[in-house]
């Protein structure tokens, strides 16, 4: 069984209300706890790049995911990722053509809030990721698409190809 790399960037999913301050923060990672919970019976290297919320990301923030993407010995990695905009890390990271299966996901709920889909689309995408050729992909809302025809549909809360979008407005 081939091993996986979960490179953690932040995002919603690991997001934790902070009464105090009565706003979504981030304290830790959420995995470890997310894995157990479910049994994941496959292996897993974990590699905290960075916790933030993916509007707050910069150019700087992608190239530094690229590079664990590059350094990575793993062929599959899946990438927690905030969902604003994750196609752009997705683009930059396609763009670059690693020989690697490359599975981004995320979550429209964090997953310390009662009805987050964070657990179902984390399980989807480490299934996504070993059947994945190399590439690179965005696992959400039980839907695998590719990186140069995806783009997340706002109104409706969940990620689309390119080609739906006229079709939802």
């Amino acid at each position: 069984m081939k091993e996986i790399r979960l490179i953690i960037t932040g995002g919603t999913f690991d997001k934790k209300y902070d009464p105090l301050k009565g706003e979504l923060t981030f304290k830790e990672t959420h995995l470890p706890q997310i894995l157990e919970q479910v049994n994941i019976t496959i292996p897993i290297e974990f590699e905290i790049n960075q916790l933030k919320d993916s509007l707050d990301m910069q150019d700087e923030c992608r190239a530094h995911i690229l590079k664990a993407c590059k350094s990575a010995d793993e062929r599959q990695i899946v990438i927690t990722h905030g969902t604003d905009t994750m196609e752009n890390t997705a683009a930059v990271l396609g763009q670059a053509r690693l020989n690697k299966s490359i599975v981004l996901t995320g979550a429209m709920v964090p997953f310390s809030v009662s009805g987050s889909d964070a657990m179902f689309n984390l399980g989807f995408a480490l299934a996504a990721v070993q059947q994945a050729p190399a590439g690179v992909f965005i696992a959400m809302n039980g839907r695998i698409l590719p990186w140069n025809d995806v783009t997340k549909d706002k109104a409706r809360g969940r990620f689309i190809k390119k080609s739906e979008k006229s079709k939802s407005d």
